[in-house]
């Protein structure tokens, strides 16, 4: 589903992976840190796309709200696992959205 966010300006982070082959309790990981990131102050929604590479956007309100989101404790346990067990390699960006447009055919 695509994330509905408000009017521009707000912020993306662009989490982008490759996984090695060591799936334990990564699915379980992925779901609670879903949920948590949802419930952090200035969260505004998420998108993500795997096959051989695997694409997260999450977008904030703000730079203060990603800054809350690195720092929670259970992400960086998250992000600690995901360097020793599940990514041979990932890039985050994080960029403002300026301007955004849609298109529904519903």
């Amino acid at each position: 589903m695509i994330a509905k966010t408000p009017a521009p300006p707000y912020f993306a982070v662009i989490f982008t992976s490759i996984r090695n082959n060591d799936d334990e309790d990564y699915l379980e990981t992925a779901l609670q840190m879903e949920k948590l990131a949802s419930q952090s102050p200035g969260y505004l929604g998420h998108e993500s796309a795997r096959e051989e590479i695997g694409i997260t956007v999450s977008y904030w309100e703000n730079l203060e709200s990603i800054k809350n989101w690195k720092a929670n404790l259970k992400h960086q346990v998250a992000q600690k696992l995901g360097k020793e067990k599940w990514y041979s390699q990932y890039k985050t960006r994080i960029c403002i959205v300026e301007r955004d447009y849609s298109f529904e055919n519903m």
